[in-house]
């Protein structure tokens, strides 16, 4: 696809920023672990669309190599996960250096080394991925004039992504307790990110970082109910399964697109605003940067809500 072949162009910008190397027997002792987990798996592909089918099998492959050092160098990975020299980018870090906690958010947007990330080329320190994560949390601090580090304490993340934003939390508060609900094979992924930097991750309540597939396994109320283009790529009906762990949440941060395969988001979402609005202060906002690659060219949104 030409889309793919302009990311691969894109990644030159800045592809030659070197990143640390990663410690090999710990990564060896990780790989070993995600194989051992992984040929226990049963894969339940009933809840996903197409796109995202097509993707965990393209996970599945990946953590079966056991070549995984470089993952956030695969086009398949940065296609969904992962964001780097695009200029929207910039915008949004321009916004980011105007808070009064720019320095703050410095710290936060400070790239690892783990994946092997593209860095971003106008400011190398980070990656755009990493720079649009910070944005959103601006967006939502600025929106809901709040305070993360001393408002939330606990985090559900529905699709946590390769454990990008489980990252950013782990700088926020070392005593977070943050869900990533996920694909199992995806949660395979995001234990290596995160093991790698050293965090308390893992597939059970007592770690800071839970890990899970399961419906069963997740708590009744969280803080902050957090989802990055991942509940509007999801089936109608899945959805409905999650709109308690919405309403008991505390705050609320969902970006979407406004149509994602069949699928209608801002009249989805436009309901769910008007359903929450009695017991939240809730909004639906334009993303005023972002609108799509070049091949799909749409407005995407967050839907931002604190409770009264």
């Amino acid at each position: 696809m030409i889309s793919n072949i302009i990311r691969k162009i894109l990644t030159y910008l800045s592809a030659w920023y070197p990143n640390k190397r990663i410690s090999i027997k710990k990564d060896l002792k990780l790989r070993n672990f995600i194989f051992r987990k992984l040929i226990k798996i049963n894969f339940d592909k009933k809840n996903l669309k197409k796109t995202h089918l097509e993707f965990n099998d393209n996970i599945h492959n990946l953590l079966k190599s056991k070549n995984i050092k470089n993952f956030l160098r695969y086009n398949f990975i940065q296609k969904m996960f992962f964001l780097h020299n695009r200029l929207f980018i910039y915008q949004e870090l321009k916004e980011i250096k105007k808070s009064k906690n720019w320095k703050y958010f410095e710290y936060l947007i400070k790239e690892d080394h783990i994946g092997n990330p593209i860095r971003y080329f106008l400011y190398l320190e980070s990656s755009g991925n990493r720079i649009n994560h910070g944005y959103h949390l601006y967006i939502l601090e600025k929106e809901l004039n709040i305070y993360i580090k001393k408002e939330i304490k606990s985090v559900f993340e529905f699709g946590g992504g390769y454990g990008c934003m489980a990252r950013i939390f782990s700088k926020i508060n070392k005593k977070i307790k943050f869900t990533c609900f996920d694909t199992n094979f995806v949660n395979l992924l995001q234990y290596y990110y995160l093991k790698h930097n050293n965090l308390n991750v893992g597939f059970s309540k007592k770690n800071n970082f839970f890990l899970t597939s399961n419906i069963k396994s997740l708590k009744n109320k969280y803080d902050l109910f957090l989802a990055n283009w991942s509940l509007s790529e999801t089936p109608m009906n899945y959805r409905k399964k999650f709109f308690i762990k919405i309403k008991n949440s505390k705050y609320i941060f969902i970006s979407f697109q406004q149509n994602f395969e069949n699928l209608n988001n801002l009249k989805y979402f436009n309901n769910i605003r008007k359903l929450l609005s009695k017991k939240f202060k809730i909004k639906i906002i334009k993303n005023k940067f972002y609108r799509g690659n070049w091949f799909n060219k749409q407005n995407h949104y967050f839907l931002i809500g604190k409770k009264l």
